[in-house]
């Protein structure tokens, strides 16, 4: 069994350590994600052929069932102040091992829920994000399908940032002229000139045809703007 991270580098901060359980397609990918921004990660999964694929690619990995609290106590889960449910397939290891760690007293618990019963299941355990990957991505690739959006981002209480081209109607003018945000109800927040990175867009900005541009505001207006030719 792998050694437990030490207590001092786990504790707090943006730099702090999370606890991944569940080491699956979503719970593999956001684990080596963390682990490439130089996050210490200990990885949990009930597979062997999991965990021996993934020696070496994080901090700590280990074969254990997350459904037994002494377990988790064993490796030190409830010492750490950020973990992610990332089981998917397992509705009852999903709901026990966050229940665990809820009553571990973590600051920081995400849940992958499956469906809609299922996230609201973890919601009344106290788990304090729920995601639902499948259906977040399948949303976010219907709008890119759709329109003209190179990417998506939605938000909650119906907020989005849309990266996009810009109609027609506002190359060649300063921001301020084109009155983007009376006529559209959106923001041009940033613009990227080929060949360049984004920066930040200002009321003296003059968009060309060939920018890409970023703009923010209510869900349905950045769709409707980002479909304007």
């Amino acid at each position: 069994m792998a050694r437990k991270p030490s207590p001092r580098k786990r504790r707090g901060g943006p730099e702090g350590s999370v606890v991944v359980i569940g080491l699956g397609r979503f719970g593999r990918a956001l684990a080596l994600e963390l682990a490439d921004e130089e996050t210490e990660v200990l990885g949990i999964d009930e597979n062997t052929e999991v965990v021996q694929a993934l020696s070496g690619s994080l901090t700590h990995v280990v074969r254990a069932d997350s459904t037994k609290e002494d377990v988790l106590r064993q490796l030190g889960v409830h010492e750490f102040e950020r973990a992610v449910v990332a089981i998917g397939s397992d509705l009852e290891a999903s709901i026990l091992t966050a229940s665990l760690l809820i009553s571990f007293g973590i600051e920081n618990v995400w849940a992958k829920a499956t469906s809609e019963a299922h996230g609201r299941i973890l919601t009344q355990l106290g788990v304090h994000h729920v995601v639902y990957p499948e259906h977040d991505m399948g949303q976010r690739v219907a709008h890119l399908v759709r329109g003209r959006m190179l990417d998506y981002i939605e938000f909650e209480d119906d907020f989005a940032m849309v990266k996009t081209n810009p109609p027609a109607d506002i190359i060649g003018l300063p921001l301020s002229n084109s009155a983007v945000r009376t006529r559209y109800g959106v923001t041009v927040v940033a613009i990227k000139r080929p060949g360049e990175g984004f920066t930040y867009a200002t009321a003296d900005t003059v968009v060309e045809a060939d920018d890409t541009i970023i703009v923010a505001g209510r869900t349905r207006a950045t769709e409707r703007f980002s479909e304007l030719q």
